[in-house]
């Protein structure tokens, strides 16, 4: 399969502002790709080589990038670096000097997928003395047999900026059509993406075997589960009723969730955005590795900073310290953890995942040994509002955000990758005013002045919307940031710039600058009130309007725990609108 075909494909769907249109593109070039590479189709749509969880990254810098331009096209850096500077995009500075290229080979071969991307995976895997040389040179073979647009693109890919904006949502719905026989399939397909965190094998099998293939697809060890989330209500009598008049309730503590895969000896952790950062705790390895009883094991845990000479936990961004690649002994030291273990949904040869928490439960305490620095998440069976209020308030004194109240009833089976009513967060109750804090994702930007001139004076942010997976508007933030934030923003988001509206942004508000919906932030604000401007949660209470944080701050923490399908969403927003209404109207 050449590879022009997959660029002609990207060039569309980079030219729409249509979620649907996007898809129907995606099927026509799944249709079209040979059943044996279409896994390799599907990673290099999403940007990448190889799902997330394995952390193999391309790795190329744009300087590199740039070198190999200049090798492929017979142009001095400097001239490539004064189109850089006026189009701002390596991809497009590309396609521009090969289009007009002074050396043209007679032996030039039109490039293939499996050329590619072979290719690239040589240049990711590159390493130690001379493996720079060896990076610029392989691309550059690459581009000198390139057309002008494939180059715009394979430029764009290496780099980490191919901005298609193409959601998982999005390849499963055009896989679900393209080879399982129509959308009817997409849950069967989507349960497997969930059980594997891994789209290209998803793809493969569905191509290879169609959607029977799928049915019995399995868990196993290496392959994050994408996580449970849980829904969120203020009120402990709204919380019982919900859950059937009796919960098991949790301890909600302030660290990273975690998945840790035991193989024997072998341990290895994911976090809830399933990157492998087994590297980063060490010590939770080890934890793991002496406590849990079985061979084979799935686990979830809470991984909380403490103090050693006290017991007591400290806060999240303590725990953040400990995210780094270098000095980790150092960092294991001054900020050493505990991990409470809260789920299991794999045990030795045996997927936990379609049963109860109960029954999961039952099989975590008698797996787990216990001591000061690995527990089970404190909990107590609950059926009434006082006991459930009371162990709040314990859990708050200990430290922790507040509860996650989980189902007891048979079909409360693991609902990985989905947010449903079996898992229901409790965390502060809500008055007129937003106690709590929301996690909410930058989708566009406008300029500033005065002192802010040159940055951003304020973000536009989005609420996820589940049901129909788009981002919603919410409220435009400037205030919060500090200096050294303003300084870095335009850094930090650049990756994520693109020229339009994404597709999956719902916005009637016209940003000076457009991003891929990836940043999540935390914010706080005074209050959720009526917004004729906003999409959020458009018509729900009053046909016409939407819903806005009055007053936002920027709380100073960047969620790079969460991805932006991990972000709030419309519907908690109208779960606290709703709450703050009643808390008013009582007072």
């Amino acid at each position: 399969m050449y590879y022009s075909v997959v660029t002609e494909v990207y060039e569309r769907i980079e030219s729409t502002t249509k979620r649907l249109e996007m898809t129907d593109y995606l099927v026509e070039l799944f249709k079209k790709t040979p059943k044996e590479i279409i896994d390799k189709v599907v990673y290099l749509t999403q940007g990448k080589l190889y799902p997330d969880f394995m952390g193999i990254e391309l790795g190329v810098a744009e300087r590199l990038a740039l070198r190999a331009l200049a090798k492929a096209s017979g142009r001095k850096e400097g001239e490539i670096e004064e189109d850089l500077a006026k189009t701002g995009d390596l991809g497009e500075s590309a396609q521009r000097f090969l289009e007009k290229r002074r050396q043209v080979s007679f032996f030039q071969k039109p490039l293939t997928v499996d050329r590619v991307y072979q290719t690239l995976d040589k240049i990711a895997k590159a390493t130690g003395e001379g493996s720079m040389d060896l990076k610029v040179n392989l691309l550059a073979g690459l581009l000198a047999d390139a057309s002008p647009k494939e180059a715009k693109y394979l430029i764009r890919t290496v780099t980490g900026k191919l901005r298609l904006g193409v959601a998982d949502m999005t390849i499963l719905d055009a896989l679900a059509i393209a080879y399982g026989g129509g959308k009817g399939t997409r849950d069967i397909i989507e349960r497997a993406y969930n059980l594997s965190s891994d789209l290209g094998k998803v793809a493969r099998a569905l191509a290879e075997g169609g959607i029977e293939n799928l049915k019995n697809f399995k868990v196993s060890l290496g392959n994050p589960i994408r996580p449970m989330l849980a829904e969120r209500l203020s009120s402990p009598a709204e919380i019982l009723e919900k859950l059937g008049g009796k919960c098991i309730a949790e301890y909600k503590y302030d660290g990273e969730r975690i998945q840790a895969h035991k193989d024997g000896d072998k341990v290895l952790l994911f976090s809830r955005r399933l990157e492998n950062i087994t590297s980063q705790y060490p010590d939770a390895v080890e934890l793991i590795r002496t406590h849990v009883k079985a061979k084979e094991a799935i686990i979830e845990a809470e991984c909380v900073a403490v103090n050693l000479d006290t017991g007591e936990m400290m806060p999240f961004q303590e725990l953040m310290h400990r995210r780094r690649k270098y000095d980790i002994a150092k960092a294991a030291e001054e900020y050493p953890v505990s991990l409470f273990a809260f789920d299991i949904l794999y045990v030795d040869g045996k997927d936990l995942t379609l049963e109860p928490y109960t029954a999961r439960h039952k099989v975590l305490e008698e797996i787990i040994e216990q001591s000061d620095r690995f527990q089970l998440a404190k909990y107590i069976i609950v059926d009434n509002v006082e006991d459930l209020e009371k162990f709040f308030e314990e859990a708050v004194e200990a430290g922790c955000e507040g509860l996650v109240c989980k189902s007891l009833n048979k079909d409360s089976i693991y609902q990985a990758g989905a947010r449903g009513w079996l898992w229901i967060k409790y965390k502060r109750d809500y008055k007129s005013e937003m106690t709590d804090t929301v996690d909410l994702v930058v989708v566009g930007a406008f300029y500033g002045r005065g002192k802010r001139a040159g940055t951003y004076g304020a973000l536009l942010l989005a609420a996820y919307n589940h049901d129909n997976d788009t981002f919603e508007t919410i409220c435009k933030c400037g205030s919060g940031f500090t200096d050294e934030d303003l300084k870095s923003l335009p850094k930090m988001l650049e990756p994520y710039k693109i020229g339009h509206r994404h597709p999956r942004v719902n916005s009637e508000i016209e940003a000076d600058v457009w991003f891929v919906p990836r940043m999540v932030i935390e914010v706080i604000g005074a209050e959720i009130t009526l917004s004729p401007i906003h999409t959020c949660a458009r018509d729900v209470i009053r046909k016409g309007s939407g819903l806005a944080i009055r007053f936002p701050r920027f709380t100073g923490r960047y969620r790079t725990d969460k991805s932006p399908e991990d972000a709030t969403t419309v519907d908690e927003i109208v779960e606290m609108y709703k709450r703050q209404l009643k808390k008013i109207e009582i007072e």
